[in-house]
């Protein structure tokens, strides 16, 4: 059983099905993986060992079928994702004890898929930050690198996957969150278009930009986790009619005939030269393989990070309204009145970076400032909506970098959250659109991976993947892992 953790969804199912391994073991495997590389990443924030074990057991009692791929295969969730009682913290001290009582809609797709979650994955509180340097609990490291971040905030899901820890995790993007680190890890992330995966039960920090997705080592791989989690769901009043297709299907199909846009503001002087570079040979990489990759202009893009900290700050303000220390969570206990509950255990539960962005969007809805700030970044991003249907009425992709540059060293822009939150600009205009938008490896920088991104259409995830399945076959950025993922007892 030596070196399962290098091995793809399917080839995993395969030896489950064949029975040449039990899920117990590949289960019990797994979480020798996790003990023996986790001390270097710091990936989980609570592991789910017993349960785990039992649904294995349970899964092997009945037998894995040949038709579900998924069955038996271990899972790593991202903590803002609601799993009943199981811990659920958000990475914050506010909710340091929340166990709930009812799981996320995506947990029973998991479920339905006899996918075995093995823990909930360390994450920016609340899904604020790029780095995930802002968890309550822990800093999660990169996994090519321990002195550098590894994104955010689905750093825990990036790096679990990356290191070898797990095959597949669920992160969350609500302006780069799944591809940012994606880049940063050199893996696959996918952020579905909004509303293709259902919101229910995934704790809210921008409500209009939020997305669940999954992160994998293999285009392939990516696809079949899609095909798992996406559907209507009539508990998500944002959820989607839209059928589901199969997204492996077509997937070798290949890109001739494909016409794809290269935005030049996507390669401005923001972007580092090995970054650009990388981009290049991977639009000479479509092109060899018969498609069409022409320079177009997405000229609002440039306006979308500020919109987008207006716009989810205030979202963020009206969610977060709702962790008060009275009927779940953190409760202060510096109390005497009722005021006191609610100044003292917000105060004392939010980290520094929430506290920012409550009263940035506090702020933004005012009644004297509603009009200058959140209005105006609301037709912003009308104007960048605008901008990607042109695009789109004459080409199928969108490519570029996922990132201006690749990993930076903990604790490097903790301190400037300006810095920190221009990272997101290749990222950002992709969920004010609601868009799908997936990073892949095309290349590494002083030894860290490039992320290429490819955007589509609405709903067309299908595009992105043989796009990417394409690339992948061509080059062999995806073989390459990390030291920690060689490392073997």
């Amino acid at each position: 059983m030596s070196k399962i953790h290098g091995k793809t969804l399917e080839e995993l199912h395969a030896l489950l099905v064949s029975r040449e391994i039990t899920v117990v073991e590949l289960i019990e495997e797994t979480f020798d993986r996790i003990k023996e590389v986790e001390t270097d990443i710091d990936s989980f924030i609570t592991l789910n060992e017993k349960k785990a074990l039992e649904m294995a057991k349970a899964i092997d009692e009945k037998g894995v079928s040949e038709e579900n791929i998924l069955a038996g295969l271990p899972i790593g969730i991202k903590d803002n994702i609601v799993t009943k009682d199981l811990l659920t913290t958000a990475a914050s001290k506010i909710l340091y004890n929340f166990e709930p009582i009812y799981d996320a809609t995506v947990m029973d797709k998991v479920y339905q898929s006899d996918m075995i979650p093995v823990g909930k994955l360390n994450m920016d509180e609340f899904a604020m930050g790029g780095s995930t340097e802002n968890s309550y609990f822990k800093k999660t490291k990169n996994a090519w690198d321990q002195t550098k971040v590894p994104g955010g905030s689905s750093g825990g899901s990036a790096a679990a996957v990356a290191s070898g820890q797990i095959p597949l995790s669920l992160g969350t993007d609500t302006g780069g969150s799944i591809r940012q680190p994606a880049a940063f890890n050199g893996i696959v992330g996918m952020k579905p278009t909004y509303g293709r995966v259902s919101r229910f039960g995934l704790i809210a920090f921008g409500s209009s930009l939020d997305q669940i997705g999954p992160l994998t080592r293999t285009v392939r791989d990516n696809a079949l986790a899609l095909n798992a989690i996406s559907g209507f769901d009539e508990k998500d009043g944002t959820s989607s009619g839209k059928s589901v297709p199969d997204f492996t299907a077509g997937l070798d199909s290949g890109v001739k005939g494909m016409k794809i846009a290269l935005p030049k503001e996507y390669l401005d002087e923001g972007v580092d030269s090995d970054i650009k570079e990388a981009v290049l040979k991977a639009a000479d990489t479509f092109r060899k393989l018969g498609a069409t990759v022409e320079e177009v202009s997405l000229p609002h893009s440039k306006y979308g990070v500020a919109a987008y900290y207006i716009i989810a700050s205030s979202e963020a303000s009206s969610n977060l309204q709702r962790y008060d220390g009275i009927r779940y969570g953190y409760r202060s206990e510096n109390a005497a009145t009722l005021e006191d509950v609610y100044v003292n255990s917000r105060s004392e539960g939010f980290g520094d970076e929430v506290k920012r962005r409550i009263m940035l969007g506090t702020f933004s809805l005012s009644a004297g400032y509603y009009d200058a700030f959140f209005k105006k970044a609301a037709q912003v991003r009308t104007l960048i909506r605008e901008d990607f249907k042109k695009v789109f009425a004459d080409y199928d992709l969108i490519l570029g970098p996922t990132t201006p540059t690749v990993a930076f060293g903990l604790g490097e822009k903790i301190d400037d959250p300006v810095t920190m939150y221009s990272n997101d600009v290749l990222t950002i205009p992709v969920n004010l659109a609601g868009l799908p938008g997936m990073s892949l490896p095309c290349g590494f920088s002083n030894d860290l991976p490039i992320g290429l991104q490819l955007i589509g259409n609405h709903f067309d995830e299908k595009t992105i993947y043989k796009a990417a399945y394409s690339f992948e076959q061509t080059t062999d950025f995806h073989n390459k892992k990390p030291e920690i993922f060689e490392r073997s007892k």
